[in-house]
């Protein structure tokens, strides 16, 4: 709590100010950050510009949007119709827009729905990522009781928020996250994105990440529940300030700060595009895959060595077949059949791994068509972060 009558411009005509959920200002220092010590006290420099509320509400939903006036209007009817009479827009629970400089309608758009508040990012400081200034910025004000971060390219079902809200309270765990369905377009993104899906679900097994004796922890920005004395545990995002992605350090200081995990995929709640063209989806992935993967140039090999064997032993079996090599031609005949057996083996093998993408069955067949696209991003995403250390998304350069 902040003291009374402290005459600071924050406390002018006020009686008494508090904190509101987070624990710096955007471009103050986070690293460090112990949420133990604001348990009973406040640091200078901490408290915000309005006062705790003094009745919390059910949610507050947050959806950080740059340049999004091609998605956000279907974002925001999906989740704005999911007010009714026991779980009231505006009365049980807010949607805060924040629009992060945008250059396009994106302002025009949000400010089109009733019951829609938005917000300007703050001023973008060194040392913070857009998305976690944007975001940071409204959950200091924000007055649910739970939080929820919602990319602006995100499709909610019908009742996904008040569900999720009850599905993370009956598995007793402060940060609850969801693996939406993806909604792919062209031959580029069907054939890549079940290779990618599947690698992060063998990378990252639910059952493993929502288990709080595993290490292993994820979680997916596109849909983020946190509890509110959780997200003040965590730090906020601002513990996570300088992440490039901070769904995923936010889930590690989850674990670690055993505020309780849980993570699925959940086509039955929320749907998103995430890129719509081909140059946001090399520039996305480049900017992911080496964070998401412990050795991106390593998988690379991986997947070089898979379209080699998809691509070459059938070929190599169809030449043994076709073999005119008289008294030798049945040994030949034999090895081609040994080959074509080893080309069944990793066909199965492969077709395996990509179903765990949970992409529909023609993507999936069509994947093995997307291996060099993929190697490609892989190596990209390792040039950018190992060699250059930087990475760009939409339009900002971040240190890798």
């Amino acid at each position: 709590m902040a003291k009374e009558g402290t005459g600071d411009k924050a406390g002018e005509g006020s009686g008494r100010w508090k904190p509101v959920l987070g624990l710096v200002e955007p471009g103050e220092p986070v690293a460090h950050v112990d949420w133990r010590a604001w348990a009973g006290k406040t640091v200078p420099g901490t408290v915000f510009d309005q006062p705790e509320p003094e009745q919390l509400i059910e949610l507050t939903v947050i959806v950080p949007a740059r340049n999004e006036e091609d998605c956000l209007g279907a974002c925001l009817q999906s989740l704005v119709s999911q007010s009714e009479e026991i779980f009231e827009l505006g009365k049980d629970w807010e949607l805060v827009v924040v629009d992060d400089h945008s250059r396009d309608r994106t302002r025009e758009i949000a400010q089109g729905f009733s019951g829609v508040s938005l917000m300007e990012a703050g001023k973008l400081e060194p040392g913070w990522t857009g998305k976690a200034n944007a975001v940071w910025t409204a959950a200091r004000k924000a007055r649910g009781r739970w939080l929820l971060f919602s990319d602006a390219d995100t499709i909610h079902e019908p009742g996904d928020l008040r569900r999720a809200i009850h599905e993370a309270e009956r598995h007793k765990v402060g940060v609850l996250s969801y693996s939406p369905r993806q909604i792919v377009r062209g031959f580029s993104q069907r054939t890549l994105m079940p290779l990618v899906f599947s690698e992060l679900a063998l990378a990252y097994p639910p059952a493993k990440v929502s288990d709080p004796a595993q290490r292993i922890a994820a979680a997916n920005g596109q849909f983020l529940l946190i509890e509110r004395e959780a997200y003040r545990r965590l730090g906020g995002h601002a513990s996570v300030a300088d992440k490039v992605l901070e769904d995923v350090e936010l889930a590690f200081l989850a674990k670690r700060r055993r505020v309780g995990l849980r993570f699925r995929y959940a086509a039955d709640a929320v749907a998103t595009r995430m890129y719509r063209s081909v140059g946001a989806m090399i520039e996305g992935w480049s900017k992911n895959l080496a964070l998401l993967f412990n050795n991106a140039l390593m998988l690379a090999i991986w997947r070089v060595l898979d379209f080699l064997l998809l691509f070459g032993l059938p070929v190599l079996a169809f030449e043994l077949w076709n073999a005119h090599l008289a008294a030798r031609s049945l040994e030949w005949l034999g090895a081609g059949w040994i080959l074509a057996l080893l080309w069944v083996r990793t066909l199965v093998r492969f077709y395996a791994r990509v179903a765990k993408s949970n992409f529909p069955f023609v993507d999936c067949a069509l994947a093995p068509l997307g291996l060099p696209l993929f190697v490609a991003l892989l190596y990209r995403s390792w040039f950018l972060h190992r060699i250059l250390k930087r990475v760009s998304w939409k339009g900002r350069s971040y240190a890798a």
